[in-house]
């Protein structure tokens, strides 16, 4: 899903993104990152989640590099949007692993979608988004988890959570033995990907905890639920399964963003486990736009 350029003005042209927001970081393999400044609950969450679905938000610092051993720091301002951190993570897919190995450096990689609209999850929603906008596209098959990954930042003496993800809080809670807070709004500042209060967002309207649906909706639905006769409908997980329903998330909002819907209808959605990543999801999608 991720497009993996060495050009990270390009790569930020092409998908609409701005200065202001931060593209992660990806490398094969765990010593390229792990040298650029995580402390030790970073080390534990990478050791436990690495390679996977996590990015650590670290502090950058400048390393010896060539004669002299003059210390600086080799990433640009333009993946990191001018912040003092960066964000790691080390994927988990054979195809991106081998693209990083290939390179033989870390790789920026914003994601492969327009900037602030529904992420892509599959080879074809990537070319319908950026058809003529990238020459061309990896296809690794559909995404193995649908949302995208946890991203902690451990850049301070506190850990925050700045996106729920593909692990759930209560997976990493398990394997620090503390409990994670919640990151500070980022307002129109964002310290990480998918922070922005208006993301995801459908061209129809998003309507939450939807108990009655009316005639003109499409449905997002969760559980034991009978289709709607005649109106676009889409069952997330049919036997409740948060792990199933976090996987067709994305794919399931654009089956549903039909021209002849004006507003999606979203069944409420237990927020526990992957449940929090997803009404995050849908939360920002259905807030107001901001372009």
């Amino acid at each position: 899903r991720k497009a993996r350029v060495g050009n990270p003005a390009g790569a930020k042209s092409e998908i609409g993104s701005t200065a202001t927001s931060p593209s992660p970081t990806g490398a094969a393999i765990r010593s390229v990152t792990i040298g650029i400044g995580p402390g030790q609950n970073s080390e534990a969450i990478a050791s436990k989640f690495w390679p996977g679905p996590m990015t650590i938000v670290t502090l950058r610092i400048a390393a010896p590099v060539g004669e002299g051993d003059v210390a600086v720091d080799p990433i640009s301002d333009l993946v990191t949007a001018g912040l003092p951190t960066i964000a790691l993570r080390v994927p988990q897919h054979p195809i991106a692993q081998a693209l990083i190995r290939t390179s033989g450096r870390p790789l920026a990689a914003p994601s492969a979608n327009r900037s602030g609209h529904v992420s892509a999850t599959h080879a074809d929603h990537v070319a319908r988004d950026l058809d003529g906008r990238v020459s061309m596209i990896l296809d690794g098959g559909p995404t193995r988890h649908g949302i995208e990954s946890t991203i902690i930042d451990a850049s301070g003496e506190t850990l925050r959570l700045l996106r729920p993800g593909a692990i759930s809080r209560d997976a990493i809670e398990a394997v620090l033995g503390c409990t994670i807070k919640w990151g500070d709004v980022a307002g129109s500042r964002p310290s990480a990907p998918g922070q922005l209060e208006s993301h995801y967002a459908t061209r129809a309207a998003i309507r939450m905890d939807a108990a009655v649906i009316r005639p003109d909706e499409a449905v997002l639905a969760f559980g034991h639920v009978d289709p709607v006769a005649g109106q676009p409908f889409y069952n997330l997980s049919p036997s409740g399964n948060l792990i199933e329903a976090a996987a067709n998330l994305f794919a399931a909002l654009r089956f549903l963003d039909q021209p002849s819907c004006n507003t999606i209808a979203v069944m409420t959605i237990p927020n526990h486990g992957l449940g929090e990543a997803i009404n995050d999801r849908l939360r920002r999608a259905s807030a107001p736009r901001t372009q």
